[in-house]
């Protein structure tokens, strides 16, 4: 693996140059970023791969829409569509992508829009009929384009930033140094019990900046699944078959096997596009009575096959230490 790194150091330092040039345009004023006369909160990591983005979106939809009226937008990754979409009755994950349509079909008071140019996107939301109160801007810390009000960084528990490294030696999408745009950082994933004592190691490894705040939160699993015909309690299985096409599907694993429940893991990549031979090869080795679980996520990909046993199990986050963010602040 050191070799690994050795080799692939250059490619790592070129990376570097060009985001750094292109920080220190946006930085100078060179590039511009336009601001809005509205609070938007970008949502988003330094690191490749899942840092629990969704549910802090979802969080903060929550924490809003009872006040304020709330859009979501996103670029709406691995859709088959291009330009901005207005999330409506017709969509789907094909249209939209499957993290977007998840936000339209759970929440039914907010506004759900995709847009690869997320200025364009704010201005065609801030020209509907029902105009946002607040945007979230889904996985957007590297979009510079659009100057947040916030910015919240997010990193993993086990895997912060700060012991990353740049791709392709490691997968840090920018710099270290870019955390410095964070209003708030928060480490996600953490287990429920963490102590006062390693949460402040975790501080001092990522130092936050005097005017960041640092938090701390966990992954709380509904042990009830779902689908839409009906639910089962998790708790009362003993055994069944997981389908993941997430990131980062670790946590759930370790969920499940805490409730002394067998799994069986078909593991397939962050976004995967289900396909009829993925649905065969699983329920074909696999006999009818098998209950079939899944992320939320990929529930709205996997329901189009008319699997009636299939469920899915829905997260959400807790922070730790009695510590809850105003985000508005």
């Amino acid at each position: 693996m050191k070799l690994f790194r050795i080799i692939l150091f250059p490619f790592s330092i070129l990376y570097y140059i060009v985001t750094y040039t292109r920080n220190k345009l946006f930085d100078c004023g060179l590039y511009k970023s336009e601001s809005f006369d509205l609070p938007i909160i970008c949502v988003g990591n330094l690191r490749v791969g899942g840092t629990g983005k969704t549910p802090m979106v979802e969080y903060l939809a929550n924490h809003f829409s009872d006040n304020y009226k709330v859009a979501i937008l996103s670029r709406g990754y691995k859709r088959k569509t291009k330009g901005y979409i207005l999330a409506n009755e017709t969509s789907d994950a094909l249209t939209i992508g499957d993290e977007p349509f998840q936000y339209y079909n759970k929440f039914k008071n907010i506004i759900v829009a995709v847009s690869e140019k997320r200025v364009l996107g704010v201005e065609k939301l801030l020209s509907e009929s029902v105009k946002p109160e607040i945007i979230l801007l889904d996985d957007a810390y590297q979009h510079r384009y659009i100057k947040a009000s916030t910015n919240i960084l997010l990193t993993s528990y086990g895997d912060l930033y700060s012991d990353d490294y740049l791709i392709p030696v490691g997968n840090l999408r920018e710099n270290r140094k870019g955390a410095e745009r964070a209003s708030y950082i928060i480490v996600t994933k953490c287990p429920t019990n963490l102590s006062e004592k390693e949460s402040i190691s975790i501080k001092n490894k990522l130092k936050p900046l005097a005017n960041q705040s640092l938090y701390f939160t966990s992954i709380l699993y509904d042990n009830i699944a779902r689908n839409l015909n009906g639910s089962v309690n998790i708790l009362e299985l003993k055994k069944i078959v997981l389908i993941t096409g997430i990131a980062n599907p670790s946590p759930l694993l370790i969920y499940l096997e805490s409730k002394n429940i067998e799994v069986k893991h078909y593991k397939y990549n962050d976004h995967h596009e289900f396909k009829s031979s993925d649905i065969s090869n699983i329920t074909n080795q696999n006999s009818s009575e098998a209950i079939i679980l899944t992320t939320e996520k990929d529930y709205t990909k996997l329901k189009e096959f008319n699997i009636d046993r299939i469920y899915y199990i829905s997260i959400k986050i807790d922070f730790l230490f009695g510590k809850t963010p105003d985000f508005l602040s």
